[in-house]
C-alpha cells in the first residue's frame, strides 16, 4: 500500500472524528445555551430586583416550591424567610410542647451547615441567589448560640446579610457585637414607626448594623417620600422592600395606586448605581382569580418598566 493512500485514509478518519467532535461540542453548547436562557433574570439596567419569599405566604411554602415560584416569576434573587430553610435542614417541627423553644434552640446550636449549603446550591444551580435570610432566631429570647447559628446559616446560604425587625437598643448592640464576630451584616426592618432618625443608634453601635428599608411602610408612617432618606443613608442600606402604601398610615395598594414613589426610587437606584437589591414584597390583597405568583409577576413588570 502506498504512503499516499495511508495518509489519505488517516486524513479522512481524522476529519470524521473532528466532525463528530464538532457536532458533539455544538450539541452540548446548544444545550448549555438553552439551559442558560431558561434561567431567571430580574436585573434591569444594573438594578437587582428580587422578592422576599413572604410574598408567597398564601401558597404552599417548601424550599423547592419557593424556588419554583421564583422561576415562574422570572426572578433571580431573593430574601428567604427562615421557616423553609430550617425545615429543609431538618429542624424539629412545632409540636405544641412546652419545651419546644428549648428543643429548637438545641437543634440550632448543634446544627451542621451542610443542608444549608445544599439548599444554596440547589437555588444557585437554578439561577437564583439568596442575598438575605430572615430567620426567627435573632430575638431577645434567643440564645447567643441561636444568633450565631443564624449568621453561620446565612453564610452557608450565600447571603450578604440577615434581616430582622428593629428591636430595642440593647438588642441591636447585642446583635451588632455578634455580627462583628461573624462579619455578617444585620439589616433592621421597620414598619410605620420609621422616621428619618430611627436607625441612628443601631448604625452608630456597629458597622455591621445596617438598614433593611421598606419604602411603603416609610411612606405610610411619615407621610413623606423616602428619597432623601435613601440619598443620605444609601451606604448603610443592605436591601430595600418595595411596596405601595397610602399616606397617613394608609393601606397597601397595587403598585401605582398608592403614594409611594416606586418609580422615582427605582430610577434613583439606576442613576446612582446603588448595588443593594430592590425586594418585591407583595402585601396588597390578591384579586379574585389571581394568585401570589401572578401578582409578583405584575410587580416585576412594573419595576422593569420603571428601570427601562
Amino acid at each position: 500500500m502506498k504512503k499516499t493512500q495511508v495518509s489519505r485514509r488517516r486524513f479522512i478518519g481524522a476529519g470524521i472524528l473532528a466532525a463528530a467532535g464538532m457536532a458533539f461540542y455544538s450539541k452540548n453548547a446548544f444545550a448549555r445555551s438553552i439551559l442558560s436562557a431558561a434561567k431567571p433574570n430580574s436585573v434591569f439596567n444594573g438594578v437587582q430586583v428580587g422578592v422576599i419569599t413572604y410574598s408567597f405566604r398564601s401558597m404552599p411554602g417548601s424550599a423547592e416550591q419557593l424556588l419554583q415560584y421564583c422561576k415562574d416569576c422570572d426572578i433571580n434573587a431573593i430574601e428567604l424567610m427562615g421557616d423553609a430553610a430550617e425545615a429543609y435542614a431538618g429542624a424539629p417541627k412545632r409540636d405544641g410542647s412546652a419545651d419546644f423553644a428549648a428543643k429548637l434552640a438545641d437543634w440550632r446550636a448543634n446544627c451542621p451547615m451542610d443542608k444549608f449549603v445544599e439548599l444554596r446550591r440547589m437555588y444557585n444551580d437554578a439561577g437564583v441567589k439568596i442575598y438575605a435570610w430572615k430567620p426567627n432566631a435573632l430575638g431577645k429570647r434567643n440564645t447567643d448560640a441561636e444568633i450565631e447559628y443564624a449568621f453561620k446559616a446565612g453564610k452557608a446560604l450565600g447571603c450578604s446579610h440577615v434581616t430582622v425587625e428593629l428591636p430595642d437598643d440593647a438588642q441591636t448592640q447585642r446583635l451588632g457585637d455578634l455580627a462583628a464576630k461573624h462579619q455578617m451584616l444585620v439589616g433592621y426592618h421597620a414598619h410605620t414607626q420609621a422616621t428619618p432618625t430611627l436607625w441612628d443608634t443601631a448604625l452608630a453601635q456597629s458597622k455591621y448594623n445596617a438598614i433593611n428599608l421598606d419604602i411603603g411602610h416609610y411612606v405610610a408612617g411619615t407621610s413623606s417620600s423616602p428619597v432623601e432618606f435613601i440619598l443620605k443613608n444609601h451606604d448603610r442600606i443592605v436591601s430595600m422592600h418595595i411596596k405601595d402604601r397610602k399616606f397617613n398610615n394608609g393601606p397597601n395598594a397595587p403598585w401605582g395606586e398608592g403614594d409611594t414613589p416606586i418609580k422615582e426610587v427605582l430610577a434613583m437606584m439606576k442613576k446612582n448605581k446603588y448595588k443593594f437589591p430592590a425586594t418585591i414584597e407583595l402585601e396588597y390583597n390578591i384579586p379574585a382569580g389571581s394568585d401570589a405568583v401572578k401578582e409578583v409577576i405584575k410587580c416585576r413588570e412594573y419595576a422593569k418598566a420603571a428601570l427601562a
